[in-house]
């Protein structure tokens, strides 16, 4: 495979989002309207969480829970991994096999810009699909590697939305935090 292939090149633009005070009945109907297998969760144009087939299954219908009740912010997956849209579809395959997610949402200056999923990266090339169960099987998930990642949702110190935070002592913080614990 040619290492030059960016995600920018394949990922979906214009990703379907949800409000996190959407209903579960509500997202899993433009889920099943747009024939996507998630939404993102976003709030004031910043992406929180992320909500899948699997979400719904798990903290909904097995939970025994009303979907016209329960909310997406109750039961979507938060924080999320995010990436830029410039890095190799490899690194982008590493990202989701050694955090153990199948869909990555691609960030720009800031903005949702994308979304790239393992089955997008299978269809361009199948040997991709193997290295991908290669990297799920070494480990279920990397902690390290999670760690390392960057994040979208809220700062934990000062609740500002952000599609930059990074993990400090277990805690998921902003820049202008991470500045301010510089000059403690």
């Amino acid at each position: 495979m040619n290492k030059d292939v960016l995600v920018k090149e394949i990922m979906k633009t214009k990703p379907v989002i949800v409000q996190p005070f959407t209903t579960v009945l509500e997202a899993a109907q433009i889920m099943k309207e747009n024939k996507i297998g998630n939404v993102i969760v976003s709030e004031i144009n910043h992406p929180i969480g992320i909500l899948t087939e699997s979400d719904i299954i798990k903290k909904v219908v097995c939970e025994n829970k009303n979907a016209q009740d329960a909310l997406v912010e109750e039961v979507m997956s938060s924080p999320i991994i995010v990436a830029e849209p410039y890095i190799s579809l490899q690194e982008a395959l590493k990202i989701m096999g050694k955090c153990n997610i199948r869909r990555l949402p691609i960030i720009e200056n800031s903005q949702l810009v994308g979304i790239i999923t393992q089955r997008d990266i299978s269809r361009l090339s199948p040997a991709l699909t193997e290295i991908a169960h290669e990297w799920s099987n070494i480990s279920t998930k990397d902690e390290e590697y999670v760690q390392s990642q960057t994040f979208s949702g809220k700062c934990e110190d000062c609740n500002a939305l952000s599609t930059n935070l990074k993990s400090i002592d277990g805690r998921l913080i902003c820049d202008d935090c991470i500045d301010g614990l510089k000059y403690e």
